[in-house]
């Protein structure tokens, strides 16, 4: 799922530090919705400075803050020009390093075409695999989601001496409805007392490992509200 959002990841996730995700999904019953997106890197900013000091590291081009900033300027152009995407915002502390996204879709179809439409337009690649799979399937009553495999494969390009700042990371899935929901396949998730949202939390380190860990299957109740 991208920094932001998918496109970002690969600069903050360069910079291999503890990390805290949180992606909230808000559904209505149309498919409409608005979708948010939060890193927060705050608990490693002094890493984060040491390494955006340097010009490279393990080989790799370290991105300065102008060039994130530039970089999510034009990914907010670009998502904001797709169609059935309105609403695209970024706001980022450079000093925190906490970057929160978000935008509004009309259907969840054209959100992850929006978003992988504006990650092949900003990377100038004309295939990217990891772009094939559809992390987000809405029927009306019944969602499947899971994390987009751009941001599966950004996980597990993380050293193995950064394993531990992985353990001390999370990850933070939240849908919310309209109506209450009446199941889900995902065993570790928490339903809210309202029976209108789902949350499924893990640390960076599970994922990195399972990254089918958030994967989860919501039905709603049938009938009005």
């Amino acid at each position: 799922m991208r920094l932001l959002l998918i496109i970002t990841l690969p600069l903050l996730f360069l910079l291999g530090s503890c990390i805290e995700i949180i992606d909230d999904l808000s559904i209505k019953m149309d498919g409409s919705g608005t979708f948010k997106y939060t890193v927060n890197l705050s608990s490693s900013k002094i890493k984060v400075n040491s390494i955006l000091a340097l010009d490279t590291i393990d080989g790799k081009k370290v991105p300065s803050i102008d060039e994130i900033k530039q970089k999510i300027d034009q990914f907010v152009k670009t998502l904001d020009a797709q169609n059935g995407i309105s609403n695209v915002k970024v706001d980022g502390n450079y000093t925190e390093f906490i970057f929160k996204f978000q935008c509004d879709f009309t259907n969840v179809a054209l959100l992850q075409d929006g978003l992988k439409q504006s990650i092949v337009i900003i990377s100038k690649e004309k295939s990217i695999p990891e772009l094939e799979h559809n992390w987000l399937s809405w029927d009306g009553n019944k969602l499947v989601r899971s994390i987009p495999e751009v941001t599966g494969k950004k996980i597990n390009e993380i050293e193995q001496s950064d394993i531990e700042l992985l353990k001390k990371g999370s990850y933070t899935s939240i849908t919310r409805f309209e109506k209450p929901v009446e199941k889900y396949e995902n065993q570790a998730a928490q339903l809210s007392k309202s029976k209108m949202a789902v949350m499924v939390k893990t640390d960076t380190y599970r994922l990195k490992e399972n990254q089918d860990i958030l994967e989860n299957t919501i039905y709603l109740t049938s009938g009005k509200n």
